[in-house]
């Protein structure tokens, strides 16, 4: 059964397509107009082994805050729509991933219930032209749209970069976690009968 996804949303302030394939290899194609935006994308998609393709045209003349928070909402929007009834899926996924000096801890569960726990201080306000404090809203957006639960922790870290990108990949890996089929099931994991 196929697990790709598109979902495309438009607004005054962006217009953004994103498609996910959750059964990939790690390709992406990714235009967001924020360069470490497109580094810390490449990096969720290459570690979660995920095919994913980014179209993001936004009000960067502003800032950075919708397209970082709208590509955030539109990726939740499509990994909603490829886990489908979540049948079959082993739901929760974690990763504790070391990245030279920072160390940083990721959990995820498709619930249903959309949660955000994140606790990072990055050192520097910006990484090249991306706002730091963007990274939380980012996986905020992703959260609630996907309906899905989150923690995100640096657990140590110096470098903003390590700290940011550790979080992105511990995210990937996690979430291709929570999505693998498990042979064993073929309902959804829950005692409730769906999520």
């Amino acid at each position: 059964m196929s697990r790709v996804a598109t979902y495309k949303r438009t607004t005054k302030e962006t217009d953004i397509s994103v498609t996910i394939d959750l059964d990939g290899t790690g390709k992406s194609e990714i235009h967001t107009g924020i360069g470490f935006f497109d580094h810390m994308l490449h990096g969720f998609a290459r570690h979660g082994l995920f095919d994913l393709k980014v179209d993001v045209k936004g009000d960067l003349e502003v800032d950075c805050h919708h397209t970082v928070e709208d590509t955030g909402i539109v990726l939740g929007e499509a990994v909603k729509k490829a886990v489908g009834e979540k049948a079959g899926i082993r739901r929760y996924g974690h990763m504790l991933l070391p990245m030279d000096e920072t160390l940083a801890l990721c959990a995820v569960d498709l619930s249903g219930r959309p949660y955000l726990k994140f606790q990072a201080d990055f050192t520097n306000d910006k990484i090249g032209d991306m706002d730091t404090e963007m990274i939380r809203e980012f996986f905020y957006a992703v959260s609630y749209s996907a309906m899905m639960n989150i923690h995100l922790k640096i657990l140590d870290g110096e470098n903003s970069h390590h700290m940011a990108e550790a979080l992105f990949k511990a995210f990937g890996k996690s979430l291709d976690m929570a999505t693998m089929e498990e042979p064993r099931l073929s309902e959804a994991w829950t005692t409730k009968g769906s999520l």
